[in-house]
């Protein structure tokens, strides 16, 4: 059986790959990725010389591409990480934003529905079973306050070009459902971390930035709060919501651990101080910098649901995560 997996060589979708590959040894993977300047080709090292893995350096743009693809290995289901997903990238460009992750998720959801389904509501005999698991992410829900946590039942409420353009794709993944009986199941995460994550982002900026004896910038006044997921619990959580999940269905996944950025500053300082120590404490380098446009002050999920009709929850706490985080990105950036 072949899946298709889009955005597989980023960190999400490298992550989960190689985890889902070695839990279904007999399960095919083509995993399409445009490799922008988040795809890295070497977060799949692990597996290249696997039989039953094949990269396509494609973009989901390309309807065309798409549907040849269909037609070579007539996928039997579709995970969908692809997207950009950097909200100040999206302040500076967002026409990037809207073309990826609309118009390129539309297309996926379009040529698989004609691949799967006869009409509405009635599928190709050989796809009875055929699913569509579309990613996604809390920021569709926008900004909460000192309390409170997003549940599959919070209004859209997204306060970026980013997560604007998420929501528009999980509202067409939605009327998929809705309108042709496709069977679609989206996950909203909250922000992950972990091994293999863009430089970029946020925890590895500050263990870059530590170890090179730059400043580590810290938007505002560092109070800004995120519920932190390890990517390898993510990954499992996909792979319950893809497998066992109901069709139309969402399932939000969080890790149970609000932090705030200046606290996550502060402990990855801590373990560098343990691990790597220098005449001073990595801590006095953090520098608060000019907060960016619209940051959402908090979001936090309630993953209820997908604990309970699923049987998923998350193994590391964030204590323990950022350790291993930690120790990955001082192998790379010292090895």
């Amino acid at each position: 059986m072949y899946i298709l997996i889009t955005g597989g060589a980023g960190f999400i979708g490298s992550n989960f790959i190689v985890y889902f590959l070695n839990k279904y040894p007999l399960i095919k993977i083509v995993n399409v990725d445009k490799l922008t300047y988040a795809g890295e080709l070497s977060n799949l090292s692990e597996i290249d010389s696997y039989k039953n893995y094949t990269f396509i350096k494609g973009d989901i743009c390309d309807r065309t591409l798409i549907e040849n693809l269909f037609k070579e290995y007539n996928f039997k289901g579709i995970i969908h990480f692809a997207a950009e997903t950097h909200v100040d990238n999206s302040i500076k460009s967002p026409d990037e934003f809207i073309n990826t992750n609309i118009l390129g998720s539309f297309n996926l959801l379009d040529v698989a529905k004609n691949n799967w389904m006869l009409a509405p509501n009635k599928f190709k005999d050989n796809h009875q079973t055929s699913r569509f698991l579309h990613i996604s992410t809390d920021e569709v829900y926008g900004a909460l306050g000192e309390t409170g946590l997003f549940t599959e039942n919070t209004p859209y409420a997204p306060n970026s070009p980013y997560s604007a353009s998420k929501a528009s794709s999980d509202f067409i993944a939605r009327s998929y459902y809705h309108t042709y009986g496709f069977n679609v199941v989206t996950t909203n995460c909250s922000n992950n971390y972990g091994p293999k994550q863009h430089d970029e982002k946020l925890i590895p900026t500050i263990i870059r930035k530590a170890l090179s004896g730059e400043n580590i910038p810290i938007y505002g006044k560092g109070t800004n709060i995120r519920d932190w997921l390890y990517v390898l619990d993510h990954c499992k959580g996909i792979d319950l919501a893809f497998n066992k999940g109901a069709a139309g269905e969402t399932y939000n996944i969080g890790g149970k651990n609000e932090r705030d950025n200046l606290y996550i500053a502060k402990i990855i300082c801590n373990i560098l101080d343990e691990i790597l120590p220098q005449s001073k404490s990595y801590k006095e380098q953090i520098t608060f910098v000019e907060d960016r446009p619209g940051h959402d002050f908090r979001y936090a999920i309630d993953a209820t649901k997908i604990e309970q009709e699923l049987g998923w929850n998350a193994k590391e706490n964030f204590e323990t995560g950022i350790r291993k985080t930690v120790y990955w990105y001082v192998n790379k950036y010292q090895g």
